[in-house]
């Protein structure tokens, strides 16, 4: 039997070229060799502010978005994360199952409640953690592709699964993370220190996925580079290690391929050239977006919680019987 890998994604903000050479490019190799299930995890949206309708739009337009990048549900299953209840009903026992020590370590949470300020900060933001353990957890996952900025949050789901396994008896197999070795990492066109976000307020560092030809130019000529004129895979050079790791996972081309295509070259025709890389790489996924309408997008989902459903309510009836509760 095939190996099983969960991951997924808020429906909030708009995704970016990070998000799809680091995640969803990954997922759809990943589709192939295991049994893939992909979520869109609205429920994770709640633990900040909300506009209803803007939260529904954004979940089918997510849907969408996984559709086009080439995730195929013959062969990976795709539903929306509150079609299955079971992973609330299970957060609740991880919840009992994790201490307080252990989510006041979760650096995602320090990062996210100092913009708010800590005591307005929900409690759902604070216990989240919990609930994506619940999410790959429920479906006896075995391999979970995560950033690094989610490593923390999976070390905890394995911390959980095996407190839960040694108390109670084996019910959760310990999942283990799946980090891309290149494009996991995208960095900020305007500040490579920081990676590229859906969420910076400056929008000239980000390449969203729906961005035009015209915008996805101006911002990769915009885009800042470092002193020097070599054009080179240089980590001491972030901006331009970060534009040409870019370029590479565009294209499909190798380090030494890039390194000699662009020898000799400023960097306004390196800058022009990546330019037009990019728009065509987001072409055919531009004009896939569309490609489902309102009714064949509902029918997919429905049928990704019926078959999602199937596996997460024999995982919460084993846990609950386990604890007692049935």
């Amino acid at each position: 039997m095939k190996k099983r890998i969960f991951s997924g994604a808020q429906p909030t903000g708009r995704l970016h070229l990070g998000n799809y050479l680091g995640a969803l490019k990954n997922w759809v190799a990943l589709q192939d060799e295991y049994d893939s299930i992909f979520c869109i995890v609205n429920l994770h949206a709640l633990t900040l502010p909300q506009n209803p309708k803007t939260l529904r739009q954004k979940t089918l337009d997510l849907a969408r978005i996984y559709l086009a990048a080439s995730i195929d549900p013959e062969k990976a299953t795709i539903f929306i994360q509150a079609d299955v209840p079971e992973h609330a009903e299970l957060t609740w026992i991880l919840l009992c199952t994790a201490r307080m020590g252990e989510l006041e370590r979760m650096t995602q949470f320090k990062d996210k409640s100092q913009k708010g300020g800590r005591e307005r900060s929900s409690v759902g933001l604070f216990t989240y953690p919990a609930l994506m353990a619940a999410d790959i957890l429920l479906y006896h996952t075995d391999l979970v592709p995560v950033g690094q900025d989610q490593k923390q949050h999976l070390e905890l789901t394995r911390d959980l699964a095996e407190r839960f396994n040694r108390d109670f008896g084996e019910t959760f197999v310990i999942p283990e993370p799946y980090i891309p070795k290149s494009g996991a990492n995208i960095r900020s066109l305007q500040d490579p220190a920081k990676k590229m976000s859906k969420s910076d307020e400056n929008e000239a560092g980000a390449i969203f996925l729906d961005d035009d030809a015209d915008t996805i130019s101006k911002k990769i000529k915009r885009a800042v580079t470092d002193s020097g004129t070599e054009i080179n895979f240089d980590e001491t050079r972030p901006a331009i290690h970060n534009l040409l790791t870019i370029y590479q996972l565009v294209t499909g081309k190798t380090e030494q391929e890039c390194v000699e295509n662009f020898a000799g070259k400023g960097y306004g025709q390196f800058k022009g050239e990546l330019a037009e890389a990019v728009v065509e790489y987001l072409r055919p996924f531009q004009e896939r977006i569309s490609a489902y309408d309102d009714a064949e997008l509902n029918r997919i989902l429905r049928t990704g919680a019926e078959k999602a459903r199937s596996i997460a309510s024999v995982t919460l009836a084993d846990a609950y019987q386990k604890t007692g509760i049935r």
